[in-house]
C-alpha cells in the first residue's frame, strides 16, 4: 500500500471485509492501530488497542454475525483523516436479522489505518 490513502484503499478495505478476511483487513492497519467498536461499556463503545486487540474485536464481529455485508457504501479522504458510510446487513447467530446504516471514521499513518472509530444507528423496533 502506498503511504497515501485513497479512497480506492478504503473500497479495497471494505472488499476485505465483506470477503471476511481478517488477514487482508488487518493488512490494512498499522501496528499501533485502535479501534472503537459501536457498542460497548464506554460512552466511544469498547476500544480495542494493538493488532491483536483489533483483531480479536473484527474476528468477533465475523462470528457474530457470520453473513455480514457493507454496502451501498460511499467513502471520502482528506489528508490523514477519511469515513466510509455503508449499510451493514446479516443475521446474528441468534436468527436476529440487521440492517443498520453506519460509518467509520478512520484517521491514517504511513499509508495505514491508526485508528477506525465505528458507529451504527440505534434501530428502534
Amino acid at each position: 500500500m502506498s503511504a497515501t490513502v485513497t479512497v480506492e484503499t478504503l473500497r479495497r478495505l471494505l472488499d476485505a471485509f465483506n470477503a471476511h478476511d481478517v488477514d487482508a483487513v488487518m493488512s490494512f492497519f498499522a501496528d499501533d492501530c485502535e479501534l472503537e467498536m459501536p457498542r460497548g461499556p464506554e460512552p466511544w463503545g469498547r476500544r480495542l488497542q494493538g493488532r491483536d486487540g483489533v483483531r480479536e474485536g473484527l474476528a468477533s464481529r465475523f462470528a457474530g454475525i457470520p453473513d455480514v455485508h457493507y454496502g451501498d457504501d460511499r467513502h471520502w479522504v482528506s489528508g490523514n483523516r477519511g469515513c466510509s458510510e455503508w449499510l451493514l446487513t446479516g443475521t446474528t447467530v441468534e436468527g436476529e436479522p440487521i440492517a443498520v446504516r453506519g460509518c467509520d471514521l478512520f484517521e491514517f499513518a504511513d499509508g495505514k489505518i491508526v485508528r477506525k472509530d465505528a458507529y451504527w444507528k440505534i434501530v428502534d423496533r
